[in-house]
């Protein structure tokens, strides 16, 4: 999962820009050419009104590249403030109403697939549709790849770590240099940064909207476990792993009252809370520190990162995930290509779109987090997107400096695995709310339920 920016909640899917509505997201072979002979494509993720310096640049953008386009015409359409709400864009899918190119995640393919919606766009994505393509990881290129052919386009990763705030760290008497390197340590500084009152919760987690599931996997990930079996058939959470995972939660929820009374947060619930000060601690990636600027009144010399913790040392592995976007079936070979060098241009070119560092820099908007790592190592698109990067900087990014020299091995996320997290939400919300909540007979329930997905082949 994103965000971006990497689990997110949606707000009301809403029509922006040109007024489209989601009934009306579709493009129908009749209209995807007008008279003058231009090809139309909507496409979703348009940021909302309120997230203001960012829409400017998305609209920006849409103008500069018609302007250097003029035979395409981009109708753009919001579908919330962070672009994918899973049961909505379920919705969406089941409802053939996802845009020309839309937005998904990572765990999105099999879904999409299975809806029937997904082009197959193997053949039209060459240098000529997208420039840099050659210079994108392969490790991308290959989650949004299915017995072969290609049916979306990685525009962002991201890997998980500890992200913890510096000024609530100095008031409780912790060093901020040396963030907590395993999750007794945890423990021990959200006791310490709780104590300091005011509603303040020195570990935050969450637990509802299929958000919990997500950071549970990433908590598995950390004391070396996984989701699933080796082969993919059966829950492999049920151990002395995933106990460890939830007794660790419920020790600091109950046990220590370090988690704040507040339960089943979901993405915004959390950043809302951490851009308030009320917030030690929390897993995440190295953009949360952005949306708790840019859409929650945080403060950016207040946050730093450190790798995700271990068990008694350091963590085995952490999840990394990202987003892309599908292209939906039934579009013309002209629609695809075009859609393709609106992705080419708004995200995939050091120096446009999401990689325009200098526009960035004087906005709202953080330059120089060690993340998304799009291109592969040693190409031109990479040295030039990290050059840009380096030479915009607007943080201090001696903050992500211990993330950054401590770097933890990625596990991508499992498979089926929207339908998973919302499953083991419940194991999670289970022992942030209950206080006689039973770790094994949660697990137990879970496991049931992830296998009989996976035998239905959900």
């Amino acid at each position: 999962m994103s965000v971006p920016q990497y689990r997110k909640v949606a707000a009301v899917a809403l029509a922006a820009g040109l007024g489209l509505s989601l009934a009306a997201c579709s493009t129908k072979s009749d209209d995807s050419n007008d008279a003058g002979g231009k090809v139309t494509i909507t496409v979703d993720c348009q940021p909302v009104g309120a997230q203001k310096e960012l829409l400017k640049n998305w609209n920006d953008d849409v103008a500069e590249f018609q302007r250097q386009n003029p035979n395409i015409v981009v109708k753009s359409v919001s579908v919330g403030e962070q672009c994918n709400n899973p049961p909505d864009f379920t919705a969406r899918l089941a409802g053939g109403t996802v845009t020309d190119v839309f937005y998904g995640y990572m765990t999105d393919l099999q879904q999409v697939l299975d809806s029937g919606q997904a082009m197959d766009i193997t053949e039209y994505v060459t240098k000529d549709t997208v420039p840099t393509w050659d210079s994108v990881d392969p490790a991308l290129k290959e989650v949004f790849t299915d017995g072969g052919k290609l049916y979306g386009v990685p525009v962002k990763n991201y890997s998980m770590g500890l992200i913890y705030n510096k000024a609530l760290f100095q008031r409780a008497g912790l060093d901020a240099a040396n963030p907590p390197k395993t999750w007794p340590e945890v423990r021990t500084a959200a006791k310490k940064i709780s104590a300091l009152g005011g509603g303040v919760a020195g570990y935050s987690e969450y637990s509802a909207g299929n958000t919990g599931g997500w950071h549970f996997t990433s908590l598995l990930y950390s004391q070396g476990g996984q989701v699933l079996s080796a082969d993919g058939k059966k829950a492999d959470f049920n151990n002395p792993m995933g106990k460890q995972v939830l007794q660790n939660l419920k020790d600091m929820r109950y046990g220590d009252n370090s988690m704040g009374s507040r339960q089943l947060l979901q993405w915004g619930d959390l950043l809302t809370n951490a851009g308030a000060g009320k917030v030690g601690m929390f897993i995440g990636a190295p953009d949360a520190t952005q949306a708790i600027v840019s859409q929650f009144q945080g403060k950016y010399q207040d946050w730093a990162m450190g790798p995700l913790p271990g068990q008694d040392g350091p963590a085995k592995a952490t999840l990394g995930g990202g987003e892309g976007y599908f292209f939906k079936k039934g579009l013309t070979p002209e629609q695809v290509k075009a859609g393709l060098k609106w992705i080419a241009y708004q995200k995939l070119t050091p120096g446009k779109g999401q990689f325009d560092y200098v526009r960035a820099k004087p906005q709202n908007y953080p330059v120089g987090l060690p993340q998304p790592l799009l291109f592969a190592g040693g190409s031109d698109a990479q040295k030039q997107e990290l050059d840009l990067r380096k030479a915009n900087a607007n943080v201090d990014t001696t903050n992500f400096a211990v993330f950054e020299a401590n770097p933890v091995p990625i596990k991508g996320e499992p498979r089926n695995a929207q339908a998973i997290y919302a499953v083991l939400d419940a194991a999670m919300s289970g022992v942030l709310t209950n206080p006689n909540a039973n770790v094994d007979a949660l697990l137990k329930t879970a496991e049931d339920k992830v296998n009989q997905l996976l035998a239905a082949g959900s």
